[in-house]
């Protein structure tokens, strides 16, 4: 068989064969990464989006501030610093941590948008109604406004979780022995860099197209209009 301008032998069968185990196993530190960091990401990108719609400006100014310094500064820039500064001041992570909390900083100040949208799309009159029936202000944003809001903004938390698997080899720069990482590696190590980097390759495009199914799916899946208040 031609591969590009390569002939795949048995003999790269078998070596391909010899190392998908290896390849599988940065696959599996690869989706716990994107996991991790995608975690991260929702969650702190939901608290700046709270932060930045609060009526009080000493709030939502240093919440914008935060989140326009994480949008801008590039994701190495911000590994490094987690990974060689914080531990001059006693903090100290494990390297998969460290490029999961990078991860989940970096793409919560993209997310914070994609809420803030969201949550301004649920029309004012259901935080009239529920102020009539006497619901708190927590209550309202928990069990009325968050709920449906997370099904409109799906499709680009689904684009960011995709974003975030792609950029896992940044972490590589910390030791972490994602996918690429391990690819690069076998290839130091054998001189044959066609084979694991096509592999790697392939085994993302089964990852994202995976992904984008799911998303697709849960999008199809979940309601999109408002919900009753009873």
């Amino acid at each position: 068989m031609l591969f590009g301008h390569h002939w795949v032998t048995t003999s790269d069968w078998a070596f391909a064969w010899s190392i998908l185990p290896i390849l599988l196993h940065g696959m599996l530190i690869t989706l716990e990464a994107t996991a991790v960091g995608f975690i991260i990401a929702a969650l702190l990108g939901l608290i700046f989006a709270v932060l930045k719609m609060m009526p009080t400006r000493f709030v939502r100014w240093p919440a914008a501030l935060i989140v326009e310094f994480f949008r801008d500064t590039p994701l190495l820039v911000q590994l490094y610093f987690l990974y060689f500064v914080l531990p001059d001041y006693g903090i100290l992570l494990p390297a998969f941590l460290t490029g999961a909390v990078a991860l989940g900083i970096q793409y919560s100040a993209y997310m914070s948008e994609v809420y803030r949208a969201g949550l301004e799309s649920v029309r004012r009159g259901q935080h009239e109604a529920a102020r009539a029936l006497n619901i708190s202000a927590r209550q309202t944003f928990v069990r009325i406004v968050l709920p449906q809001a997370i099904p409109r903004i799906i499709p680009a938390l689904g684009n960011y979780l995709i974003s975030i698997m792609k950029d896992v080899p940044v972490l590589s720069v910390v030791t972490v022995l994602e996918m690429l990482n391990v690819a690069k590696i076998i290839g130091d190590r054998t001189f044959q860099y066609l084979i694991p980097l096509s592999m790697v390759g392939g085994l993302y495009l089964i990852m994202t197209l995976c992904a984008s199914a799911l998303v697709r799916s849960l999008d199809n899946h979940l309601p999109k209009q408002g919900i009753p208040l009873r």
